[in-house]
């Protein structure tokens, strides 16, 4: 196990940030690349409702990895497109993700090994371009955003006849938790508090051994369906993705496939219709910590 009390100082930590530096240098490289070969060429594109997209939307998208002022660190800005693009811009595409691996994987590395060095990484990375530092803090931008930095540009691995986008409302994760778990977080709260005191002993009622679930609601998120021109060699047809970032397709004599126009807002509600065999009761357990008894 990692020791993570390991001075950030140390030889092993200063070769990794290091390495990080490199890494992240590198993968600017890699953008800018896949940038300047799409700005030089007329590529077909459609951007979500943007009728005629602005010369510099690609920079802007595949460049923004900071944090914004009071962003939460959960939330991502998404860049819904998709580019008809030849095979040399599929290549540069498939580098930066390559380089997104890489630089992703590190990351993990230091994380585990040097928290506190990864925390010193995000706030030193950006000033290694004093170009991109002073506009970062010109717009109140001054923190690397790790998923925005490492999340991967879709590619279509066939030409696609159709592209079929739709909110996804219904998206939760789900931890399962012990009763134990639940209580120290239980107590971890004001436990004078009458409606704490309450949910101790509720949970107090219940077997020690029964599993619980503790659920957090995902912001809504934009999928795509891409419908391949022909049945891949596995015969699949079809693949579906979340479409956070602009998604690259084989080009087509430089046309697009048919794309659909979603609504500009996600639903209010849910977009599925809740399934009979869900497996957690539809009432809330312990509201404080949004646990849930299975059915």
């Amino acid at each position: 196990m990692a020791d993570k009390h390991v001075n950030p100082s140390s030889p092993s930590a200063y070769q990794l940030l290091l390495q990080l530096e490199q890494q992240f240098d590198h993968l600017l490289e890699t953008i800018e690349t896949a940038v300047l070969l799409y700005e030089q060429q007329p590529l077909a594109t459609w951007v979500f409702h943007q009728t005629k997209p602005s010369s510099d939307w690609l920079r802007k998208a595949l460049f923004d990895m900071w944090h914004e002022q009071d962003q939460d660190g959960r939330e991502t800005r998404n860049y819904i497109a998709v580019v008809a693009a030849n095979d040399e811009l599929l290549k540069a595409i498939g580098a930066v993700n390559q380089a997104k691996a890489s630089f992703s994987e590190l990351l993990q590395h230091i994380k585990q090994a040097f928290p506190q060095a990864l925390s010193d990484a995000k706030s030193r990375l950006p000033q290694r371009h004093p170009h991109v530092d002073e506009v970062l803090r010109r717009n109140g931008l001054a923190r690397l955003h790790l998923k925005q930095s490492w999340r991967q540009l879709p590619i279509a691995q066939a030409p696609v006849s159709r592209v079929r986008f739709a909110w996804y409302s219904s998206g939760r994760s789900i931890k399962r938790l012990s009763v134990q778990e639940a209580e120290h977080k239980l107590l971890q709260l004001d436990t004078d508090a009458p409606h704490i005191r309450i949910q101790l002993r509720k949970l107090a009622g219940i077997p020690s051994d029964e599993a619980l679930a503790q659920v957090q609601t995902q912001a809504p998120l934009m999928r795509a369906n891409l419908f391949f021109t022909e049945p891949l060699d596995d015969g699949h047809t079809r693949r579906a993705l979340n479409a956070a970032m602009p998604i690259f397709v084989p080009d087509n004599n430089q046309r697009l496939p048919h794309i659909n126009l979603p609504a500009q807002e996600p639903p209010t509600t849910r977009t599925r219709a809740r399934r009979r065999d869900e497996k957690l009761e539809q009432d809330v357990f312990l509201p404080s910590l949004r646990v849930y008894r299975y059915r």
